[in-house]
């Protein structure tokens, strides 16, 4: 059975806790504004800014896979079968990574630029044609370090304006940062 103290501190507590409100006027001009589909991060002009910078973000994977792709059929030496198989995984998920990024410009109104023509100058992340399987392995580290920078710099540049899209980036930044850990334990080996 309560007691009166335990009743008095109930109440206190809650008078304490803060008050935590949704903005209903935002929810008003959501609700009033179906047109656009998915809600949207509302300033154009920044809108605009990050689809251009998703779409750098996926030439940068298209390079990775193609680069991935290449080693994985060229690898050669004592150690290059497993490290191989390795490499087609990590083109796999360099995909993956590449439908999400396009998926994410679509649903922020833009259109995902898959040009081929264009994809070197775009990419952040260089393109190898290395010989050696130790050369293959540091090529694909270095990307991998210019990944995790880029995907670094754009969570920050994002922050709270697009939680959507901030996931998504964190959520390939952590995959990024997995693949460099590997690439730098084959170079130690």
């Amino acid at each position: 059975m309560a007691t009166p103290q335990d009743t008095a501190l109930r109440h206190a507590s809650a008078a304490d806790t803060p008050v935590l409100q949704l903005d209903t006027q935002a929810l008003e001009a959501v609700r009033s504004s179906t047109e656009a589909g998915a809600a949207l991060p509302g300033d154009v002009a920044w809108r605009n800014a990050l689809v251009k910078l998703l779409n750098d973000s996926l030439a940068t994977e298209l390079v990775c896979v193609l680069r991935y792709k290449r080693h994985h059929y060229t690898a050669h030496g004592l150690a290059s079968t497993a490290i191989a198989e390795e490499f087609a995984v990590h083109a796999a998920e360099e995909m993956g990574h590449a439908d999400r990024l396009a998926r994410r410009i679509c649903q922020l109104g833009g259109e995902p630029d898959f040009a081929p023509a264009t994809l070197l100058q775009r990419s952040h992340a260089a393109y190898d044609e290395a010989p050696a399987l130790k050369e293959m392995i540091h090529a694909n580290l270095v990307a991998e370090r210019v990944a995790i920078e880029a995907y670094g710099q754009l969570v920050a540049l994002v922050g709270d304006k697009d939680p959507t899209t901030r996931r998504l980036l964190e959520d390939i930044l952590a995959d990024e940062q997995q693949h460099a850990e590997e690439l730098q334990g084959w170079l130690t080996e």
